[in-house]
């Protein structure tokens, strides 16, 4: 009896205290920092993002949700430039919530003994240079089979060079 006594008191503590915890907020800036000595910009494909402000916010489990948080969670144009410019190699996986581009192995016509994948990482809303990262596997075939090669970084930046120079079109596109 008296073990049920404790175990109950405990149990309402624990919620008593969780909810609590509720009721506390923190006042969270999000802002990108300003480069020294350079002026704040205006980055016109996150204007209007907003991030959920609590852990549960989001769920909207009982309605009045809207459809703000629907679509991508990356920037459309680099998503859209990266299937394009990776559009001759068959495709693995696609994760536009996550934004990564997982291509399957590759053997190009010129080169029969060589095999290449890709991956991008779409890793921000906003059309920059740092919001991409891609990474090349190369192999070549030799007698025991497949064995890893050596990417030239070249390529990765070269590949990077055209998804950016992608991507920008599309914007210049949509603007226009």
């Amino acid at each position: 009896m008296v073990r049920q006594v404790y175990r109950f008191a405990a149990v309402m503590f624990a919620l008593a205290l969780s909810g609590l915890t509720a009721c506390g907020s923190v006042d969270v800036k999000n802002e990108y920092p300003r480069p020294v000595g350079g002026s704040e910009r205006y980055d016109s494909t996150t204007a209007g993002a907003k991030d959920p402000p609590g852990l549960f916010s989001g769920l909207e489990i009982f309605g009045g949700g809207s459809n703000e948080g629907a679509g991508i969670g990356v920037n459309s144009f680099l998503w859209r430039a990266s299937l394009d410019t990776l559009s001759f190699m068959p495709l693995e996986s696609a994760d536009p919530f996550g934004g990564v581009i997982i291509t399957d192995w590759f053997q190009p016509p010129e080169a029969p003994n060589e095999q290449v994948k890709v991956t991008v990482y779409i890793l921000d809303k906003a059309l920059r240079a740092d919001a991409l990262r891609v990474s090349v596997f190369r192999q070549e075939k030799t007698a025991e089979g497949w064995k890893n090669a050596a990417v030239d970084p070249k390529t990765i930046t070269q590949l990077e060079n055209a998804i950016l120079t992608r991507a920008r079109q599309l914007r210049v596109a949509a603007v226009n």
